[in-house]
């Protein structure tokens, strides 16, 4: 098994200068960084994340392929504004990224936030992505996704921010929100798909199911002991189990 913890002490993932760039796409500055070289493999994050969120992944598949790791719309070093935005606007940045640096398609990873993009973007540029793992994604912000306790922690947030920052705020009133996919338009999507879920997911166990079942032809993995972020707390394993989907 590999050693992750190994490979990520000298490399400072999301400010590493000598593998970052940047893209003017959609109106904004857009931030990524590139690793290895083949096949290229998008990597998307979560909500409020970084490229950093990944730091256990870009190592080992940089080894297989030419990983692109992206700080999503107004996260990271990506420019954006919180007067606007919306998973449809991300998965539009990627898919014209994608055409920015004349990539026909690519394999597409996303934890969180960044399944649902790669969700959207499985659905709305199709031609664009080859393959899609997503892990611990939801496709609805209601109780049947996610807890009560969960949204209404979300409300109070943005009903008592504090001094959290403006973008704090509309990213956390995305997710109360938004997405809104129904489960008759997963079923037009034609790229292999792997959904992935922690046992102990934040997003309940039979709303990943109902993903699953929606996709045709999907995958499932759920992972036993594992939480929302099973990438950063099982690494070997999320890993492995990614590269085998990829590999078919």
């Amino acid at each position: 098994m590999l050693n992750v913890s190994a490979q990520t002490d000298t490399i400072s993932y999301g400010k590493n200068a000598s593998a970052g760039h940047y893209a003017q796409i959609n109106g904004i500055q857009l931030y990524y960084e590139t690793y290895g070289s083949g096949e290229p493999l998008i990597m998307l994050h979560g909500n409020g994340g970084s490229i950093d969120a990944f730091r256990y992944q870009i190592p080992f598949f940089a080894k297989y392929y030419q990983v692109i790791a992206i700080d999503s719309r107004l996260q990271g070093k990506s420019g954006g504004s919180p007067d606007t935005i919306s998973y449809e606007q991300m998965a539009s940045d990627f898919c014209t990224l994608l055409d920015y640096l004349h990539i026909k398609s690519a394999n597409v990873l996303g934890w969180s936030d960044g399944g649902i993009d790669g969700i959207i973007m499985a659905m709305k540029c199709p031609e664009k992505v080859k393959k899609l793992a997503i892990s611990g994604a939801n496709t609805v912000p209601d109780s049947t996704a996610v807890t009560n306790a969960d949204i209404q922690g979300m409300k109070n947030f943005v009903a008592n921010p504090g001094k959290a920052s403006k973008t704090d705020v509309a990213l956390t009133q995305m997710m109360i929100d938004q997405p809104n996919i129904s489960y008759a338009d997963l079923g037009k999507i034609s790229c292999p798909v792997l959904v992935m879920a922690g046992d102990r997911d934040m997003i309940k166990a039979e709303h990943t199911l109902k993903i699953y079942q929606s996709i045709p032809g999907a995958s499932l993995c759920i992972f036993p002991d594992s939480n929302h972020g099973v990438c950063q707390q099982h690494p070997d394993l999320f890993n492995a189990t990614v590269l085998t989907f990829l590999s078919k």
